[in-house]
C-alpha cells in the first residue's frame, strides 16, 4: 500500500506521520511492502528539512526524520497513492480542490478517524507552539499510525 500524509507546510505534523509510520512498518518487519511519503501545500520550506522541534520530538522517540524533504502536493498524488491521510479540515479542503472525481476522495481521510471513525478530529499544528505542542502532535499521530499498522497486519 502507499500511503501519503499531508499537513500544510510539510515540516511538523505530516514529516513526524510518515517517520512514525515507516518506524512501524520496519518494526513489524513489513516495510517492503509499504511506501510511506509527506507534503504540504505551503511553498516556505521547499526543499528543506523538517522543522527543528519535529526533528527533536521525534529522536526522542528514536525516529530520524532529518533526511526528508518538503514537497507539495500534487495532482499525480492521486494516482501514486491508495490512502491519503490529512491532519485537519484545511488540509482536507485543499485536497479536494485538486481532486477531479469522487474516486480520487475516497482515498482522502483525516488521519485521527483512524482512532475516532468519522470524527474528523484534527491534530493540531505545533508550528509556532512549544516542544508540549510538538509532543501532543507526535502522540496522536503516533496513535493513529499504530491503529494503520494494525489494519496493514
Amino acid at each position: 500500500m502507499n500511503i501519503l500524509m499531508i499537513c500544510l507546510g510539510n515540516i511538523c505534523r505530516s514529516p513526524m506521520a510518515e517517520g512514525i509510520m515507516q518506524h512501524l512498518l520496519k518494526g513489524a518487519n513489513i516495510e517492503h511492502l509499504h511506501k510511506v511519503d509527506s507534503c504540504g501545500f505551503e511553498t516556505f520550506h521547499l526543499g528543506e528539512a523538517p522543522h527543528a522541534m519535529a526533528q527533536k520530538t521525534a529522536k526522542q522517540h528514536g525516529i530520524d526524520i532529518s533526511r526528508q524533504r518538503q514537497r507539495l502536493f500534487c495532482i499525480e498524488d492521486f494516482d501514486t497513492f491508495d490512502k491519503i491521510f490529512v491532519m485537519d479540515s484545511g488540509n482536507y479542503n485543499r485536497v479536494k480542490s485538486f481532486s477531479t472525481n469522487d474516486k480520487q476522495m475516497e482515498k482522502v481521510d483525516y488521519l485521527y478517524n483512524l482512532v475516532s471513525p468519522g470524527n474528523n478530529t484534527i491534530i493540531p499544528d505545533p508550528w509556532g507552539g512549544t516542544s508540549a505542542d510538538f509532543e501532543h502532535a507526535f502522540t496522536m499521530i503516533e496513535k493513529a499510525c499504530k491503529c494503520l499498522l494494525k489494519s496493514l497486519n
